[in-house]
């Protein structure tokens, strides 16, 4: 559903890579592997869905590329910066300079206003956001009238376009959102899904988004399909129906 192709920046054309990742949990007879020697490239100024059935890695494949979890064996990278060889104060630094998360729960400070929500993470980390682009995201993901209001006094899509706009103010390398319609209504869903596409397309934004919703899919340049931790699919302009289909026809090998 793209409608323009954002140039590619000066670094490297990867957002974030994984090489032969493997991720398990438990040992000998509990051993679970939840991810299987994966791997993927994820383009700068694009939108990528990671989709599968409950337990096929989707969510640990992106907590893997956001370096929210650390995986077996393997290499990860944001950009150049490998980072399966960072200690915990580098990933801390890395996941709050360079990377953006939009959670299914919002994850809004109740006694903030939304451009106080906004802006805690620069405010955290002592930056001073940049006020052109502060001033382009609010108004990309139609906040200008709601600023002062605190969570209590918005809608559930109101607060996510806030926990949208708190992942775009930093101007990160890559946002990864998990589920980031998955407490919404259809309508306000459309809404987040259609900032996220402008976000992609206007301001340039690379995101990878976890989703069970084939609708949601449709919104994406790219869907990844996993199942027992590999990925079985990739499917370059994905629509709702597209993916519908190839997941019905999965799920049909999966049963027989």
């Amino acid at each position: 559903m793209s409608t323009a192709t954002p140039p590619l920046k000066t670094q490297t054309a990867f957002a974030a890579r994984a090489r032969q990742v493997v991720k398990t949990y438990g040992s000998d007879e509990t051993r679970v592997t939840a991810l299987d020697s994966v791997d993927v490239e994820i383009a700068r100024g694009r939108l990528t869905a990671i989709m599968g059935p409950s337990g096929s890695g989707k969510s640990t494949l992106m907590h893997c590329l956001a370096g929210l979890d650390k995986v077996t064996t393997g290499q990860v990278f944001i950009g150049d910066a490998e980072v399966t060889a960072m200690k915990d104060k580098q990933l801390t630094n890395l996941r709050r300079d360079r990377v953006g998360f939009i959670f299914q729960s919002f994850n809004l400070l109740p006694t903030l206003n939304a451009l106080e929500n906004i802006t805690l993470p620069m405010d955290i980390a002592g930056r001073k956001p940049e006020k052109q682009w502060l001033d382009q995201v609010i108004e990309t993901v139609g906040l200008s009238d709601r600023l002062k209001h605190r969570p209590n006094q918005l809608s559930g899509g109101q607060q996510q376009r806030v926990a949208v706009a708190r992942a775009l103010a930093s101007k990160p390398e890559i946002i990864f959102g998990d589920e980031p319609t998955g407490n919404l209504d259809s309508r306000a869903g459309a809404e987040i899904l259609g900032f996220l596409r402008r976000s992609v397309d206007e301001l340039g934004q690379t995101i990878v988004m976890v989703t069970h919703d084939p609708v949601a899919a449709g919104y994406a340049d790219r869907a990844l399909y996993l199942a027992d931790g590999r990925i079985v699919d990739d499917m370059a302009d994905p629509t709702a129906e597209t993916v519908l289909d190839r997941m019905r026809g999965f799920d049909g090998r999966r049963d027989s």
